[in-house]
């Protein structure tokens, strides 16, 4: 690893945020994130359905999509009129020439709209024509802040190819650290969802205990579980991480101002115990004193469940209780 790359790549990325926060007119409240949908590209060739041959695309055609124009392919054939925009590998039927360029247009649109998300993630003048995986590592990290999940995912994916080379843990701590960026839940929930293994983006115990510590004061700050980010964060802590100070981090965080913070907590209990049975006794006072003294009700019957589970040593938990503002 070279620590200078990952600093630059860590102060990069805290630019990329106070920028975002200027942009969204200095506010830091987070924005509700979508689901996921994965993309799927290029789409099924109809061509192939009819038994188009090589030889049948003999017409020629342009079409102009986002303000560049692509040439077209054209098959006029019994069984109706076929175009395809290579390119973008791209086909569409119809009746006449212009019902096929316009359904090729149609049928484009989820290609280009990706470019375009990514372009305006990176600050780009345009789309971004190329593959996520020739983005500089820097790029790649900025990726999980786009409000398409999936081109998140897909950036989160290509890190876990590079984690050993120790590129990324500065920068991914800062964006546990977040508190500014519109889309950062998104982007935490995908940082901590590659901390599951976190020996291998942190390859030594300081970097390590910093990541702990951040994830632990997200649990503590949290105002939202948007993404189950939070509900994520307390499954690293006691169900990967397992460390005795990820554990003295759940155990505090029973009592964190957050009430999303401290039913993360409760539920990261239940796994600590299964990992970590020398913390059993601790994990029974600190739940049991939940069962009594939170201030929301719900938690209050969510730690004494865990409680029960915890003495029994059973399998299965109780489901997280939503808060009303939650349905």
């Amino acid at each position: 690893m070279n620590s200078s790359d990952a600093q630059r790549i860590a102060e990069s990325l805290e630019s990329f945020i106070a920028q975002a926060h200027k942009d969204n007119g200095g506010s830091s409240k987070p924005a509700t994130p979508s689901h996921r949908v994965p993309f799927h590209w290029p789409p099924h060739p109809i061509s192939k359905d009819y038994h188009v041959l090589a030889s049948d695309w003999t017409g020629k055609g342009e079409i102009e999509i986002h303000g560049e124009t692509f040439d077209v392919e054209i098959a006029r054939t019994a069984q109706g009129i076929f175009g395809r925009i290579e390119r973008v590998w791209n086909e569409a039927k119809a009746t006449t020439v212009e019902e096929v360029l316009a359904a090729l247009k149609r049928g484009a649109e989820p290609y280009f709209r990706r470019q375009s998300e990514i372009g305006q993630t990176l600050g780009l003048p345009g789309g971004y024509v190329g593959l996520i995986k020739d983005l500089s590592p820097t790029d790649q990290i900025k990726l999980l802040y786009c409000p398409n999940r999936d081109i998140a995912h897909e950036a989160q994916l290509l890190m876990e190819t590079h984690a050993s080379c120790g590129l990324f843990a500065p920068a991914m701590i800062a964006v546990l650290l977040d508190d500014r960026h519109p889309n950062r839940r998104s982007a935490q929930w995908c940082v901590l969802d590659m901390f599951e293994d976190l020996p291998s983006f942190c390859p030594n115990e300081d970097i390590q205990a910093q990541a702990v510590i951040a994830i632990r004061n997200l649990v503590w700050n949290a105002a939202d579980d948007y993404a189950r980010t939070i509900y994520k964060a307390g499954v690293v802590l006691g169900g990967h991480v397992c460390t005795p100070q990820a554990a003295e981090a759940i155990l505090e965080c029973v009592r964190a101002p957050s009430k999303f913070g401290r039913r993360s907590a409760i539920h990261a209990s239940f796994h600590l115990a299964e990992w970590m049975k020398e913390y059993k006794t601790q994990i029974l006072v600190t739940l049991d004193e939940a069962a009594t003294e939170d201030s929301e009700p719900l938690l209050r019957e969510f730690a004494a469940s865990m409680a029960r589970d915890v003495r029994t040593g059973a399998y299965e938990h109780m489901t997280e209780p939503g808060f009303p503002e939650e349905r």
